[in-house]
């Protein structure tokens, strides 16, 4: 039987109100606004609201970023889905894995990609516009 758990690892009241799921998935991340790096880590957990993962950059609560991720089949039950986030950076965790700071991050958007297995073919624009209806 899964359970969830009520009251994190300090013994502090658990705030979230959605499930996360412990997945290692590859992931861009960019700062918003910021011209030029990104740089990939891997996550540590997902839930519909939000990430965890570690960064060797400096990033600070309230920092806005553009997250990528790879959801694969072995998740999706079909092809691979990419999925690109807004999300905002609501807490910071210094001296993580490696000397790596761990980051918690609010979705507040986000769009479906096209996936790479169709760019080029009949009907693709050939860049990452979220596919319409």
């Amino acid at each position: 039987m899964i359970t969830r758990r009520d009251v994190d690892r300090e013994g502090t009241p658990e705030r979230r109100s959605m499930r996360r799921f412990e997945m290692r998935l590859p992931a861009t991340i960019r700062i918003s606004n910021a011209d030029g790096d990104e740089w990939l880590t891997e996550t540590q957990n997902v839930s519909a609201r939000g990430l965890f993962f570690y960064a060797t950059q400096s990033l600070t609560p309230g920092t806005r970023l553009e997250v990528t991720l790879t959801f694969p089949p072995q998740i999706t039950f079909t092809d691979s889905i990419r999925v690109r986030f807004t999300a905002r950076v609501v807490r910071v965790e210094p001296g993580g894995l490696a000397g790596r700071t761990g980051v918690a991050a609010v979705i507040e958007e986000y769009e479906f990609l096209r996936s790479l297995r169709n760019r080029g073919g009949e009907g693709d624009l050939g860049d990452d516009s979220p596919k319409s209806n």
